[in-house]
Protein backbone atom coordinates (compact mmCIF):
# COMPACT_ATOMS: atom_id res chain seq x y z
CA UNK A 1 0.00 0.00 0.00
CA UNK A 2 1.27 3.49 -0.71
CA UNK A 3 1.12 6.24 1.74
CA UNK A 4 -0.12 9.13 1.08
CA UNK A 5 1.26 12.57 2.48
CA UNK A 6 -1.38 12.33 4.85
CA UNK A 7 0.16 9.63 6.61
CA UNK A 8 3.55 10.24 6.49
CA UNK A 9 5.13 11.50 9.68
CA UNK A 10 8.35 12.24 10.90
CA UNK A 11 10.19 12.10 14.36
CA UNK A 12 9.66 15.08 16.87
CA UNK A 13 11.19 17.85 15.87
CA UNK A 14 10.95 17.52 11.98
CA UNK A 15 7.90 18.09 11.52
CA UNK A 16 8.67 21.62 9.13
CA UNK A 17 9.73 18.80 6.68
CA UNK A 18 6.22 17.33 6.84
CA UNK A 19 5.45 19.86 2.66
CA UNK A 20 8.35 17.74 1.39
CA UNK A 21 6.59 14.46 2.16
CA UNK A 22 5.89 13.72 -1.03
CA UNK A 23 9.34 12.84 -1.76
CA UNK A 24 9.51 10.37 0.98
CA UNK A 25 9.73 7.33 -1.65
CA UNK A 26 11.15 3.19 -0.89
CA UNK A 27 14.00 2.97 -3.96
CA UNK A 28 16.32 4.74 -6.20
CA UNK A 29 14.38 4.15 -9.26
CA UNK A 30 11.28 5.88 -7.75
CA UNK A 31 12.87 8.56 -6.43
CA UNK A 32 15.22 9.25 -9.80
CA UNK A 33 11.23 9.14 -11.58
CA UNK A 34 10.34 11.81 -9.68
CA UNK A 35 13.44 13.82 -10.01
CA UNK A 36 13.33 13.91 -13.67
CA UNK A 37 9.85 14.62 -13.54
CA UNK A 38 10.21 17.78 -11.53
CA UNK A 39 11.12 20.86 -12.54
CA UNK A 40 14.62 22.92 -11.33
CA UNK A 41 12.37 25.14 -9.21
CA UNK A 42 10.96 22.21 -7.71
CA UNK A 43 14.38 20.22 -7.17
CA UNK A 44 15.70 23.75 -5.53
CA UNK A 45 12.71 24.81 -3.34
CA UNK A 46 12.88 20.87 -2.11
CA UNK A 47 16.88 21.49 -1.86
CA UNK A 48 16.41 24.79 -0.26
CA UNK A 49 14.19 23.38 2.47
CA UNK A 50 15.15 19.66 3.54
CA UNK A 51 19.20 20.67 2.99
CA UNK A 52 19.92 22.43 6.12
CA UNK A 53 18.46 19.63 8.11
CA UNK A 54 20.57 17.13 6.71
CA UNK A 55 22.76 17.49 9.86
CA UNK A 56 20.32 17.28 12.15
CA UNK A 57 18.67 14.31 10.38
CA UNK A 58 22.17 12.36 10.59
CA UNK A 59 22.23 13.08 14.36
CA UNK A 60 19.28 11.74 15.01
CA UNK A 61 19.32 8.71 12.28
CA UNK A 62 22.66 7.92 14.12
CA UNK A 63 21.23 7.05 17.43
CA UNK A 64 19.48 4.02 16.26
CA UNK A 65 20.60 0.65 13.93
CA UNK A 66 18.33 1.05 10.92
CA UNK A 67 16.54 -1.93 11.62
CA UNK A 68 15.28 -0.73 14.84
CA UNK A 69 14.12 2.91 13.23
CA UNK A 70 10.60 3.93 13.89
CA UNK A 71 7.85 4.47 11.50
CA UNK A 72 9.33 8.03 11.48
CA UNK A 73 12.83 7.69 11.28
CA UNK A 74 12.58 5.41 8.55
CA UNK A 75 10.54 8.39 6.83
CA UNK A 76 13.22 10.51 7.55
CA UNK A 77 15.79 8.43 6.19
CA UNK A 78 13.92 8.21 2.76
CA UNK A 79 13.56 12.06 2.63
CA UNK A 80 17.14 12.55 3.21
CA UNK A 81 17.85 10.16 0.40
CA UNK A 82 15.34 11.43 -1.96
CA UNK A 83 17.67 15.03 -0.95
CA UNK A 84 20.97 13.09 -2.03
CA UNK A 85 18.61 12.52 -6.00
CA UNK A 86 18.40 16.08 -6.13
CA UNK A 87 22.08 17.36 -4.89
CA UNK A 88 23.63 16.81 -7.68
CA UNK A 89 21.22 18.46 -10.05
CA UNK A 90 21.24 21.14 -8.16
CA UNK A 91 24.29 21.56 -7.46
CA UNK A 92 26.27 20.68 -10.53
CA UNK A 93 24.18 19.87 -13.79
CA UNK A 94 21.64 22.88 -12.92
CA UNK A 95 18.84 20.35 -14.94
CA UNK A 96 16.91 17.02 -12.98
CA UNK A 97 18.13 14.62 -15.83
Amino acid sequence: MTETMADVAFPAGFEDLAPWSDWVMHGEKARYEKRVSSSMEELQAFYDAVFPRLADACAYLEQYPVDELSDEGVNLLWLMCSLVTVSFPVECWRQPR
